[in-house]
């Protein structure tokens, strides 16, 4: 069995696949680390849809993914970046999408958070963003899941300064019926979101962002932080009012901050636990026994995979989240809503191959191995 694949310079080289998986097998509930895989959603490749139409869901599809997710101890965070909200997937499809998850978790007994925003509108005054993110909470709680208030596009570009997000934030968490996880999306992933919390000075909006959960640690589950950026992540921890959660969202340093330190450690809410679900669960495993080095050794070596994933554009990370999904028999095939198949190159979906059939990410390397080489085909490389 060998593959060839290309490169960045076009060139192509000679890869043999591994022809067993890793082996991994679902255990029991963790017990160290609270622990959510954001969740990609399933296009369906007959809609006769074009990349501006209301998002086509397969959702049988989607929701067996979400299954898989559960089956091995992860929670489910539903309706989130990685869902593509905001990127192809509008609040309708969003709101179906919320509704059939939170049933299908009740039904398996999965744990599942859903995002909250207000995506329903491109634009508006305060009192319209807080209308559209309290129309978004209702249905959350109302289909018994707990909520993420996300960050908001709109709030960004109608806030005129910090005041403004302590408001609708307060006003949104005391009406919440249980506790948030609060998120922090950095502009990485939606230059939209530039200067979220007031400032686009870190330390300022850090201090912003810390303020509103101060004012309501009751009505704070957690935060998510998603800025890549580690010692920022250890600092707010290190700053959180105590019983708050921190779930990082860093998909570049993730092993060291769920890992710890003396002072602490992150929960985590991830996007790469989506492909790296089993393999994921089984280091919390590890972790859960306290052995630190164990944990770090089973997840380390996955951390060159989400930082090619991840790279710049980082928001069109969910290509890639697809692109494996489908390599790895989740579906049936490479198509996304909005069609964002086409927002990553064929070297990088080569690189992407190669360093998750390394993982033993694929539970059938010889389908992925086919498939690899059916998308090779139609960019013109022949076997």
């Amino acid at each position: 069995m060998t593959i060839r694949l290309p490169g960045a310079d076009g060139a192509l080289r000679t890869y043999e696949p591994r022809t067993e998986p890793l082996a991994v097998t679902p255990g029991t509930p963790f017990t160290s680390r609270t622990v959510f895989s954001a969740a990609h959603v399933v296009a369906d490749p007959f809609a006769d849809v074009s990349p501006d139409s209301p998002a086509a869901v397969d959702w049988d599809a989607t929701l067996a993914f979400r299954r898989h997710l559960w089956s091995h101890g992860l929670g489910v965070a539903e309706a989130m970046d990685t869902a593509q909200r905001g990127m192809g997937l509008d609040w309708a499809g969003a709101a179906e999408l919320i509704r059939r998850s939170a049933a299908e978790a009740k039904a398996v007994g999965g744990r599942i958070a859903c995002g909250v925003g207000t995506d329903q509108i491109a634009a508006g005054s305060l009192a319209e963003v807080r209308a559209a993110y309290e129309e978004q909470l209702a249905l959350v709680e109302e289909s018994g899941a707990q909520a993420i208030l996300m960050a908001s596009r709109a709030l960004a570009a109608a806030a005129s300064g910090p005041e403004d997000y302590l408001e609708v934030y307060g006003h949104l968490l005391r009406q919440a019926a249980e506790p948030v996880v609060l998120h922090w999306l950095g502009p990485m992933f939606d230059p939209a979101l530039e200067g979220y919390w007031g400032s686009a000075d870190l330390d300022a909006a850090t201090d912003t962002f810390l303020d509103v959960i101060a004012a309501h640690p009751d009505k704070v589950d957690g935060i998510k932080v998603s800025l890549l950026d580690a010692r920022r992540e250890i600092d707010i921890r290190r700053r959180l009012p105590k019983g708050v959660r921190c779930y990082t969202g860093d998909d570049f340093n993730y092993p060291e901050l769920i890992a710890g330190d003396e002072q602490g450690f992150s929960h985590a809410l991830l996007g790469i636990f989506d492909p790296l679900g089993p393999l994921a669960a089984q280091a919390v495993r590890v972790l859960d026994t306290g052995d630190v080095r164990g944990f770090r050794e089973l997840l380390d070596p996955t951390v060159g995979l989400s930082r090619h994933l991840f790279q710049t554009p980082t928001r069109f990370y969910k290509t890639g989240v697809v692109f494996l999904a489908w390599l790895a028999g989740h579906q049936s095939h490479f198509t996304m809503v909005g069609g964002l198949q086409s927002a990553r190159s064929l070297p990088h979906f080569a690189t992407a191959y190669e360093l998750a059939d390394g993982l033993g990410l694929f539970p059938d390397p010889k389908l992925a191995e086919e498939r690899m080489k059916t998308l090779l085909s139609l960019y013109g490389v022949n076997q």
